[in-house]
């Protein structure tokens, strides 16, 4: 499975920008997926994840009521849509998947994701 990210950019404090994360596979509806993000001297931490259906998501607490988290399996993509944006937010933003598992419960921790993307770019202004 390829991941493709896409939608990063530079913009200012309390704006938007909207993340996608393109599949090879059209498998891709049977996947978990999430964003993860990698800020300079920080550990990646995971931001957002949804399961295969896109009935079940995460957020971490830092981004709860900002970002939104969907997906479109027709299209074989997921996006996280970022509102509100802060200089905190700055990082490189990665998508991965991971296939599901049934068990009804989100996988948040960086070494359960099997597939990653190669990462974009945000940066926020202050």
């Amino acid at each position: 499975v390829q991941l493709q990210a896409s939608g990063g950019g530079l913009v200012q404090t309390g704006g938007s920008l909207r993340l996608s994360c393109a599949a090879s596979v059209d498998t891709f509806r049977f996947y978990e997926v999430a964003w993860f993000r990698h800020a300079p001297m920080k550990a990646r931490d995971v931001v957002a994840a949804i399961n295969w259906a896109g009935t079940n998501t995460y957020y971490a607490d830092s981004v709860k009521g900002r970002f939104t988290i969907g997906r479109d399996n027709a299209k074989n993509s997921v996006y996280l849509r970022m509102n509100s944006l802060k200089p905190e937010d700055t990082a490189v933003y990665y998508c991965a998947a991971v296939r599901t598992n049934w068990s009804g419960s989100l996988r948040i921790a960086e070494n359960e994701y099997a597939y990653w993307g190669q990462g974009t770019q945000v940066t926020v202004s202050s």
